[in-house]
């Protein structure tokens, strides 16, 4: 296989940008990034490799970090990412490039994709489900910059450009602006050294149809007696699905100092580009 194309998507955001570049480049394959990380090693095989992922806390998703660390890129001549998100700057690339001059291998090309808001249920108070035009105008977008790009994977050329595309700033006033991203990204980086997190729960809608543990991409969620449990051992990668997927809407997101959540009173993304079967079968790699 000439080009492998690792991704990591919790609500279908990077699993539609994935599908659509494997489509443009040619005698390249997918491959679930969650169904690697129990290996104390994994090893590409592909001449050029891909990641795509979501931005997650303007960085990084930790189960991306990990998967990175543990692959062995020497196969590859030619490496790059392509990054979804709703707006925010990325600041995760100085990460990736200390991750892969530990192998000795450099970030040839870094592409970000602004798609809809998988996370705004918890973020934004005036939150709305995006519109069926909406998402139609988001994904022809998002189509005409992949055939634009594709052909740069193909030829294997270097694109280290300016990131000028972001929409979002933490704050008007660009010193607290600089400081809240680096609070940020740092609070990012703690929770893998704390734990992660355990602020998600469910409320009385709640039936135990078990969909938010089949797309738990950590396998947190364990449902019993009728009722999802969050095991507090367990690290959860913060990818929203069992936010998003519930039918019931019954999943909630708590408050926690400095964020307030808003899940109770606002929609849910209506994931145009996955279903739970796709999500959960990146556990499996099938």
């Amino acid at each position: 296989m000439d080009t492998e194309i690792y991704y990591f998507s919790g609500t279908g955001n990077s699993l539609f940008v994935a599908r659509e570049l494997q489509k443009r480049i040619p005698d390249s394959k997918l491959v679930p990034i969650v169904n690697l990380l129990d290996k104390p090693r994994i090893k590409a095989e592909g001449k050029a490799i891909g990641i795509v992922f979501p931005c997650y806390a303007l960085t990084l998703p930790v189960a991306v970090k990990r998967f990175v660390k543990k692959l062995d890129v020497q196969s590859a001549d030619y490496i790059f990412t392509a990054v979804t998100r709703l707006g925010t700057v990325f600041r995760g690339l100085k990460t990736l490039d200390r991750l892969l001059a530990q192998k000795k291998k450099k970030l040839d090309a870094h592409f970000v994709v602004n798609m809809c808001n998988n996370e705004g249920p918890r973020s934004e108070i005036a939150y709305e489900v995006p519109t069926k035009a909406r998402i139609q105008q988001v994904e022809s977008a998002v189509i005409a910059y992949l055939d634009n790009i594709s052909p740069i994977i193909r030829k294997r050329e270097a694109f280290r450009g300016k990131d000028d595309s972001y929409t979002i700033s933490c704050s008007p006033n660009p010193v607290k602006n600089l400081l809240i991203e680096k609070l940020v990204v740092f609070g990012m980086n703690l929770s893998e050294y704390v734990g992660g997190v355990n602020y998600f729960y469910h409320d009385e809608k709640c039936n135990g149809c078990g969909i938010c543990e089949k797309v738990c991409l950590s396998g947190k969620i364990r449902v019993a007696g009728r009722q999802a449990v969050w095991q507090k051992n367990t690290f959860c990668y913060m990818c929203y699905a069992c936010l998003n997927f519930c039918p019931q809407q019954s999943v909630q997101v708590g408050s926690i100092p400095g964020v307030a959540s808003h899940t109770a009173e606002n929609g849910r993304y209506p994931h145009p580009y996955a279903t739970v079967k796709d999500i959960a079968s990146q556990k499996s790699g099938s």
